[in-house]
C-alpha cells in the first residue's frame, strides 16, 4: 500500500514540472559568439570594418530599426568603446577590433524595448 501510495504522489508530483523550451537555436550562423538576453539573440561577429551584432526574435532574423548602442571591448586594463549604429540587418560598430581571450559587453537601446545588456567572451 505504501508502495502504491508513493507511485501515486511522485506521479502527481511529476505533472506540476513544466519542461522549459528554447525559443531559437544558439548556434551561430555568422560565425561569431551567441548570447541570448530577453528572449532575443545577439550574435557578435568581426568583420573587415570592425564588428557587428546580428539580432534574431525567436530564430528568425530581426532588423535592428530603431536600435543603437555601445559596444565596450576589455582586454586585461584596456577599455575601448564603440557607438553601435543600425545597418540593414544588423548593429554595426565601425573600426571596432575583437582580440582572443577579450571581454565584451553591449548595451542596446530602443526599439520599443528596455536597455538590454549583453556580455560575450571572446575566443
Amino acid at each position: 500500500m505504501k508502495k502504491f501510495l508513493m507511485m501515486v504522489l511522485l506521479g502527481l508530483t511529476s505533472l506540476g514540472f513544466s519542461a522549459a523550451w528554447a525559443h531559437g537555436d544558439a548556434k551561430p550562423r555568422h560565425g561569431g559568439v551567441v548570447r541570448e538576453v530577453s528572449d532575443l539573440t545577439f550574435e557578435l561577429v568581426s568583420d573587415a570594418k570592425g564588428a557587428a551584432i546580428y539580432v534574431e526574435d525567436h530564430g528568425q532574423p530581426m532588423a535592428p530599426t530603431g536600435m543603437s548602442g555601445k559596444l565596450t571591448v576589455l582586454k586585461g586594463s584596456e577599455k575601448t568603446d564603440y557607438p553601435l549604429v543600425a545597418g540593414a540587418d544588423r548593429l554595426e560598430a565601425a573600426g571596432a577590433q575583437l582580440p582572443k581571450g577579450a571581454k565584451a559587453v553591449a548595451v542596446i537601446n530602443g526599439a520599443g524595448r528596455k536597455t538590454l545588456t549583453v556580455r560575450y567572451t571572446l575566443k
